[in-house]
């Protein structure tokens, strides 16, 4: 399958500069108390506040792409087709996990590990970089069509509104949240998981 037909011109959500295309989880501003840009990333402050960054626009059929590095033992996460109509950012959106799979407990579930819809559906022919290197993670979202790319490699696609991914989802702790998964438009979230990551050079071309 061709993954998309683009057709605008990639935006630059984070240059390096300029967070300005960020804010709080349900905040009007950005978490300055949680996150700084720092030599050319956005990185979580460790020990400060607990917030996620959210982009200021909602999306629905995109290909976004960024670079991540974590910590050792760190754990985040993409989470996207987020609403704030809940108090978090998981209770409705979908994760593509960024993760230290060898010193993480996560990391020893194939459903948890870096790059997995996370809790769902494990990453398959993955290739990931040693901690403190960066990642290349892509993203699309395509109509009902979802792919996570790691690398330069897809290593989970599924369908939304498929029989299969309800099933998964019946079969998980996210039965419990009645807005997951739900929403076709939403937020692209970066998490704060009370570790030390980084992201960059994060763009995306919508249609």
């Amino acid at each position: 399958m061709d993954c998309c037909k683009p057709k605008s011109e990639s935006v630059v959500l984070f240059d390096g500069k300029s967070a300005d295309a960020f804010r709080g989880y349900k905040r009007d501003s950005f978490p300055d108390k949680g996150w700084r840009v720092e030599n050319g990333t956005l990185k979580t402050i460790v020990g400060g506040e607990v917030v996620d960054l959210v982009t200021k626009e909602k999306f629905d059929n995109y290909d976004l792409q960024l670079e991540w590095r974590v910590s050792p033992g760190a754990n985040s996460g993409i989470i996207y087709n987020v609403s704030e109509a809940f108090p978090s950012s998981y209770n409705t959106g979908l994760e593509m996990q960024v993760l230290d799979d060898s010193k993480h407990k996560d990391g020893g579930n194939p459903k948890t590990s870096a790059g997995a819809l996370y809790a769902l559906i494990a990453p398959k022919n993955k290739s990931l970089q040693p901690v403190g290197e960066w990642n290349h993670a892509r993203l699309v979202v395509d109509g009902n069509h979802v792919e996570h790319w790691l690398n330069g490699r897809k290593i989970v696609e599924y369908d939304l509104d498929s029989k299969e991914l309800d099933a998964l989802i019946a079969d998980s702790k996210f039965n419990k949240m009645p807005g997951f998964a739900k929403e076709k438009t939403g937020h692209i979230v970066l998490q704060h998981h009370r570790d030390e990551v980084w992201f960059r050079n994060i763009k995306i071309r919508s249609w």
